[in-house]
């Protein structure tokens, strides 16, 4: 899976905030100093999405707010704002 977000650091709590264009507004409360954000952006992805850390990829987007995350194997999906909410299901492959 692969999200594209937009990143804005040094908020209050790390929240999902909507939609910023065509992609997921995120709030994280780590601020933009040496990659300490997106370690922290990475943390939050990996819990939000029942995963471990080394399971989520920053694809693009080190240094800006704009940025694209790989998730490998999720295993639940976030809850999100009720304006984003939409129905989807994550299946399995049979093996």
């Amino acid at each position: 899976m692969t999200l594209s977000l937009h990143v804005q650091p040094k908020a209050a709590k790390d929240e999902w905030a909507g939609l910023h264009g065509e992609r997921l507004k995120l709030r994280i409360k780590a601020a933009p100093i040496d990659g300490k954000a997106n370690q922290h952006l990475l943390g939050f992805i990996a819990d939000e999405f029942a995963v471990s850390k080394s399971a989520c990829k920053l694809i693009s987007g080190e240094s800006g707010r704009e940025k694209r995350i790989a998730i490998t194997s999720p295993k639940k999906l976030p809850v999100l704002p009720d304006a984003l909410q939409f129905d989807i299901t994550l299946t399995t492959r049979p093996q």
